[in-house]
């Protein structure tokens, strides 16, 4: 049996159009009182951090650049917008998690915790 990661989906918005996506194509979204970061990437959308695992910069201000990397303000680490990996070389994970657009909103994969189904 192929192994399926299981989410608890939590609605951020009513759509993504919501969010206000600053020239660096990323927004501000908050999940239980917590900000977190939509970046928008060649037409789709990704969650991470709101700070960088390195200093803590706010990556709300820094930018997603043309090969899909997160970039930070302070130092410049790069990371992955879809994987979290550190791609800059310096051996950090960016927290990150899937994004769905659904016809009533836009959702927030968490990984689930919970016990598994009995199907499984």
């Amino acid at each position: 049996m192929e192994y399926q990661r299981l989410y608890n989906w939590v609605k951020l918005a009513g759509a993504a159009s919501e969010l206000e996506f600053g020239p660096n194509q990323i927004a501000l979204a908050a999940w239980d009182g917590r900000p977190i970061c939509i970046g928008r990437y060649k037409n789709r959308l990704f969650a991470f951090a709101y700070k960088c695992p390195h200093a803590s910069g706010l990556l709300s201000d820094g930018f997603i650049d043309a090969l899909g990397n997160v970039v930070c303000p302070l130092h410049r680490y790069r990371f992955s917008i879809s994987t979290g990996h550190n791609v800059s070389g310096e051996g950090y994970r960016l927290r990150h998690w899937p994004v769905e657009e659904r016809p009533d909103g836009l959702y927030l994969g968490l990984p689930f915790t919970g016990p598994a189904p009995p199907d499984l």
